[in-house]
């Protein structure tokens, strides 16, 4: 599973974003000796200041809109938290913020489960400190951390009489400084609105793809499978499940249904507008380049006062356009500001 090489880098960034990791390597090694003199320590002390004031620089911003649709029951569930640095006190330098949401199927209780405790299990596994090759560790903690609620889910859910069958889907997303982590598992989405500037010199936005989608029709989900012994009919896991990567449903697991999410790096710049996460409520009548389309057409038309307003304004109105497109599912969309 590659974690990195699906995403292409901010173009024409500022240097302070490109140098940042060679940076790091050269502040671990403050015991190395000067080469260059006293011109060379200065640029080096100055770039050490000019690091401190990125970080942090990014703040981040969710609004979420909950549409029930025609279902008699909400499955869906998600979660804000804009600041987890209070939470993770040994980790000052570092601003973290925790956004996800979770699409539940056969009822709400592993969705609202995953809500609860995937990032409680998180932050407790999440590296402490100084560390090197960070992107390595978040990714391990990430995985781990899935894994983990999925055995406590199933736990519960098989100690019940009779046992849950409740499943759901996760897309969560991670800040950690200007980077972002996105796990995710099933067919819940995370898209980027990045702004280019094309070759007449008017800018246009470009939708990123953050997340990936796992369902039984993929050729490798399919074959891992059927290697576990499960089948694949009507694009469903034994022609039930529509999802082939989930957390909960135990009666799927020994069918190659795992909870192993794909892990996603970006590197966030100046360039970068909002992301969304939604179920695949939204994307059942959304492509995800309508979807970014759409807001970014609500937040340039100036009709809502204030930059707060504007972004919840294009929240709610994404999720009522996807109930009035006959969207008949839960429709859940969180829509994360990003600003410099």
């Amino acid at each position: 599973m590659d974690l990195f090489g699906d995403l292409p880098a901010p173009t024409n960034t500022g240097a302070e974003v490109k140098n940042e990791a060679p940076q790091q390597e050269e502040d671990r090694g403050e015991k190395r000796k000067w080469d260059g003199g006293l011109e060379n320590k200065q640029v080096d002390e100055k770039n050490k200041a000019e690091k401190k004031v990125c970080k942090g620089l990014v703040k981040l911003k969710g609004f979420v809109a909950a549409r029930r649709g025609e279902r008699e029951e909400m499955q869906d569930a998600h979660v804000l938290l804009p600041d987890l640095s209070v939470s993770v006190q040994t980790l000052p330098e570092h601003v973290l913020a925790y956004f996800a949401v979770f699409d539940g199927h056969g009822g709400a209780r592993a969705s609202q489960f995953a809500a609860e405790n995937l990032h409680e299990t998180l932050i407790s596994k999440f590296p402490k400190g100084e560390v090197e090759n960070l992107d390595k560790l978040v990714k391990k903690c990430l995985l781990d951390s899935f894994r983990q609620t999925d055995e406590d889910f199933l736990k519960k859910a098989s100690s019940q009489k009779p046992a849950w069958k409740d499943g759901s889907t996760a897309t969560c997303l991670l800040a950690v400084d200007d980077v972002l982590y996105v796990a995710n598992l099933g067919d819940s989405r995370a898209v980027l609105c990045r702004m280019e500037r094309m070759d007449s010199g008017e800018e246009n936005c470009v939708t990123l793809a953050l997340s990936k989608e796992h369902n039984p029709t993929i050729y490798e989900e399919r074959m891992r499978i059927q290697r576990a012994g499960g089948t694949v009919r009507d694009g469903r896991v034994l022609g039930v499940l529509e999802v082939s990567r989930s957390i909960g449903d135990g009666q799927y697991k020994r069918c190659g249904v795992i909870s192993t999410p794909d892990v996603r790096r970006c590197q966030l710049s100046p360039k970068d507008r909002f992301v969304i996460l939604a179920c695949d409520g939204l994307f059942k009548v959304f492509s995800a380049d309508e979807a970014v389309k759409f807001v970014h057409k609500i937040l340039q038309d100036g009709s809502v006062e204030g930059k707060e307003g504007c972004y919840e304004a294009a929240c709610q109105r994404l999720a009522s356009e996807a109930v009035r497109r006959g969207c008949a599912d839960n429709v859940t969309v969180i829509l994360i500001s990003i600003t410099f």
